[in-house]
């Protein structure tokens, strides 16, 4: 979308729905992946009050394709904090039958195979991220902004962002390969260098 961008967000400022609709598209995959990662079922809602924001302060947008996204990205991360902050003022009820009768006791590896692979495995597994290397490894890889727009984002310096993305990735490697990381800790301390030792 690149070469349109500017054209696609005079349109939008012009009213044209059209034009809207694509900047909508070009970015709503992203920002709810990053929304349902960090805010589990708030995610919808957040996604509806960001655009509503998106759309009043889209006539004092200034800037480019990346600049466009990590202003969305930015609107959507106040909202999800707004919407935390109420959520944890409200009691949440569970009803326990349920929640017990969906937890499988099994384990099926072919299952578990398959699901290692799907979108939604990654996301749950940057979920068990601490937050700030989760919501950067989520904005520089997941959304596909930039360092710099990850740190306006994110309200950090660039260098803090680089540090939290690199131990974000580094713990999803050992998450998926606990061994290779007790290779890897023996190798650090000269113990069984060898294969099978």
């Amino acid at each position: 979308m690149a070469a349109d961008f500017e054209e696609r967000l005079a349109g939008a400022k012009a009213g044209d729905e059209s034009c809207f609709v694509e900047l909508f598209r070009s970015i709503q995959p992203a920002l709810l992946r990053y929304l349902t990662t960090i805010g589990g079922r708030l995610a919808e809602d957040v996604a509806s009050d960001t655009w509503v924001s998106v759309v009043k302060g889209l006539a004092r947008f200034t800037g480019d394709e990346n600049g466009w996204r990590a202003w969305v990205f930015t609107i959507a991360r106040s909202r999800l904090y707004d919407a935390q902050r109420r959520a944890a003022r409200m009691p949440d009820t569970v009803e326990t039958d349920e929640e017990l009768a969906s937890r499988d006791d099994g384990f099926d590896v072919a299952v578990h195979v398959e699901e290692m692979f799907s979108t939604e495995a990654a996301l749950a597994l940057i979920r068990c991220l601490p937050r700030d290397q989760a919501e950067a490894v989520l904005l520089r890889h997941v959304a596909g902004l930039d360092v710099a727009r990850t740190a306006e984002v994110l309200g950090k310096r660039p260098g803090t962002v680089r540090v939290a993305a690199h131990r974000g990735l580094k713990r999803l490697a050992e998450m998926l390969d606990p061994a290779g990381s007790d290779r890897e800790a023996a190798r650090r301390n000269g113990i069984g260098t060898r294969i099978g030792t």
